[in-house]
This record gives structure tokens, C-alpha cells and sequence, in this order.
């Protein structure tokens, strides 16, 4: 398998910094690809993600309905936010829990990791499972949603399918929390 690697592995030469500020670093990467052909090739650099998937006892989880004005689009969506430099990014999934709905998340343990766009964009989102919560008053971050609601597990198939559940990060933790939890039980 090494061998196999290593022949359709690409060769980074360097990269150029385009663009850089606290949320987005843009760089062009020299890059030379099997066979011998070098070109640049578009970076983006994102801080890591931390998202909670938080489920209560009546196998609910707590979402947050929102709009994203990139894509224009209404959803429901996980409570989560980038990971700042020297936090732990469990600190960080339970501190926008509470921030963004006003829950404070008990019992966290990790879920998974993965990079959403792995061939142009270096963003790792960790997933956090939250097993219940306690409500502490108001959120207290910036206005991040219209609705916060403790959305029942069953309906979550059939709001996926009607296209109101849409981002990455919501979707995996979603059915990886699913899967998880559903592992325990069997």
C-alpha cells in the first residue's frame, strides 16, 4: 500500500500567501501532481470547528432554526463555533451551546472528526455528543437564531428529505449521533 501512496500522492512545493485575517487565510500552494505537472492551486484555512449535538432524556436534540445568507438559505442546524487558539475544543462546543440557545450542556464526550471540503479547504470540525442539558436563561451570544427548539430524533429523516437540514456539520453529527446512540442500545 506505501508504494501505491506514494505514487498519487501530490508534491507541495510552497505556498503563497494571498489573503490572511482572524477568520480566512487564502493561499496559492505550488503544487506538482503524479505524473509531473506543476501548478497553483487555491488554499483556504479555516480555525477548527467545535459542534454539539445535544439529546435529552425524550431523545430530542437541541437545534437552532437559521439563516445563511451566503447561500440565502433558511435551516435547522447544530449549535456550534471555531475553536480559539489554546481552548480546548470541548470547552468550545459546550461554551456555544450556551451562548447560542442558553442551554448548558452536561454529560460531552466526543463524536468524530472530519475536514468538510478536504481538497481545497483545511477546516477539521470536531463533533461533540451532549447528553442532556440545563437551561441557564437567554442566550447570551450574538443573535445566531430565529428559533431554538429540542426537535424530536424521529422527525429528523423526514426534515433532512424536505431540505430542512442542509449543512455538513449538522447532517454528520446528526447521523453519527444517531448511529452512536443507536450502538448503546442494541
Amino acid at each position: 500500500m506505501g508504494e501505491d501512496t506514494e505514487r498519487t500522492r501530490w508534491i507541495v512545493h510552497g505556498e503563497r500567501l494571498v489573503y490572511d485575517n482572524r477568520w480566512i487565510r487564502l493561499a496559492l500552494a505550488d503544487v506538482e501532481i503524479p505524473g509531473g505537472e506543476r501548478f497553483e492551486h487555491h488554499v483556504v484555512h479555516l480555525k477548527r470547528a467545535a459542534i454539539a449535538v445535544v439529546v435529552d432524556e425524550d431523545d430530542r436534540v437541541l437545534m437552532m432554526w437559521r439563516h445563511r445568507f451566503v447561500a440565502d438559505r433558511w435551516g435547522w442546524e447544530l449549535p456550534g463555533g471555531l475553536v480559539e487558539a489554546g481552548e480546548d475544543a470541548l470547552v468550545t462546543a459546550a461554551r456555544e451551546v450556551e451562548e447560542e440557545t442558553g442551554y448548558r450542556p452536561k454529560q460531552m464526550e466526543p463524536l468524530l472528526t472530519y475536514q468538510p471540503i478536504a481538497g481545497l479547504v483545511d477546516a477539521e470540525h470536531l463533533l461533540f455528543l451532549a447528553r442532556g442539558a440545563e437551561y441557564v436563561g437567554e442566550p447570551t451570544g450574538e443573535v445566531e437564531a430565529d428559533l431554538i427548539r429540542w426537535i424530536p430524533m424521529a422527525e429528523i429523516p423526514q426534515m433532512i428529505a424536505r431540505g430542512d437540514i442542509w449543512t455538513s456539520g449538522t447532517l454528520i453529527g446528526l447521523y453519527a449521533a444517531r448511529e452512536w446512540l443507536s450502538s448503546e442500545r442494541a
